[in-house]
């Protein structure tokens, strides 16, 4: 159902909301080509921005005993109808009258119009790739798929998206949603690397606990998905995300298990924080721990982290599942978690996300200069003791 019917024009809008009728109908009497909405919250009003102007505003609501409105530009760029639905949101907050109608906005209804919004978009969203690094040698294990949201009326993270997708129950719609563009990208991507003669590359894509456990999502239904993109199972990770909390870890292992069991990677995000804990991890048995970049923050200076690290790391190997630190932005931290023992790497260090698949040649360039500077150390140091 549309909220007002398409105006074609060319030039800006405005949209008032008032609950006074008459203020309203009077201003639109004033205004030419003015469109008018009556509705049970109040009414609303379009009109060309340069004549439903503040002053023009103002003056009628002078002569009406200066009711309560709101007034505000409608943003084209934002598909219809949620153009006037986002804008009306606006002026009803702006009027200062919405808690005393019943229509101050609930967290809940904010993230129903921020997924609405998100969705609208399709296309307009971008899929960045990051490299995951081999902190031994400084080579591409492989990228994690970064979606990235672009909404110009409502700026978001996609942590913010995600969840929004969470607390109003659309997780499954979100993922099936961000994964499908994502498979897109990434076919592309092996097409493109195919006619180039380059090896085929791993991707990490990131994945909530209740899709895991969509039947959409099932093992096998996933790896059709995958392959339909002209991808295979052992070219992807499968990575489950810390914002959601796992009440029921049993369906989860058959799920991961599956998935293994096909080729799938699987990663565990953010150790050490939210809700990825020793308890599920040993449950999971993931093929990949990803340390939290909290923990990864400064570790070069904090002697806690280091041991929760070390502790990541010994538990790491008896899962046989590698560590992977998120985060890296200076040397000294690099260094200590590779003298930690933590296997794979993520960070601005090593290589920022962007939307061309970007080699990690400065990441190769960090291992080798710390390789020479420890072994220069262990010259000092064999010296030092035959003398």
């Amino acid at each position: 159902m549309r909220f007002l019917a398409p105006t074609r024009r060319e030039t800006p809008e405005r949209l008032l909301w008032s609950r006074d009728i008459r203020f309203v109908h009077r201003l639109a009497a004033a205004i030419r080509d003015a469109q008018l909405l009556d509705l049970e919250s109040g009414v609303v009003l379009v009109a060309d921005a340069a004549i439903l102007t503040e002053m023009t505003a103002a003056e009628v609501a002078r002569i009406a005993r200066n009711p309560a409105y709101g007034l505000v530009a409608v943003d084209p760029t934002i598909p219809e109808p949620y153009r006037y639905l986002v804008a009306m949101s606006t002026a009803v907050q702006q009027s200062g009258i919405a808690d005393r109608i019943g229509m101050d906005q609930s967290t809940n209804v904010v993230q129903t119009k921020l997924l609405d919004y998100f969705f609208t978009l399709g296309g307009v969203h971008q899929v960045h790739l990051q490299p995951i690094v081999e902190l031994a040698s400084g080579e591409l294990h492989e990228y994690e798929c970064l979606f990235r949201p672009t909404m110009p009326m409502l700026p978001q993270s996609i942590g913010s998206i995600v969840q929004a997708a969470i607390d109003t129950g659309r997780s499954v719609e979100f993922d099936l949603f961000v994964v499908g563009r994502t498979l897109e990208r990434l076919r592309k991507l092996e097409l493109d690397r195919a006619a180039t003669g380059a090896p085929r590359a791993r991707f990490a894509i990131n994945l909530t606990p209740t899709s895991l456990l969509d039947p959409r999502f099932e093992a096998h239904a996933f790896a059709e998905l995958v392959t339909a993109a002209g991808l295979t199972p052992r070219q992807i990770t499968v990575e489950c995300t810390e914002q959601e909390a796992v009440a029921d870890l049993a369906p989860l292992q058959k799920q991961v298990k599956a998935l293994r069991k096909l080729g799938f990677g699987f990663a565990v995000d953010d150790a050490g924080a939210g809700y990825a804990s020793f308890t599920l991890i040993a449950a999971l048995r993931p093929s990949v721990i990803k340390i939290d970049r909290e923990i990864v923050h400064r570790i070069a200076s904090d002697d806690a982290k280091q041991a929760l690290v070390e502790a990541f790391v010994s538990f790491g190997r008896r899962i046989r599942a590698r560590l992977l630190a998120e985060g890296i932005e200076t040397r000294r931290d690099l260094a200590t978690l590779r003298a930690l023992g933590v296997e794979l790497g993520q960070g601005y260090l090593l290589g920022k996300p962007a939307l061309e698949p970007q080699q990690p040649k400065r990441a190769r360039r960090l291992v080798e200069e710390m390789r020479d500077a420890l072994d220069d150390v262990r010259e000092g140091f064999e010296t030092f003791a035959s003398s």
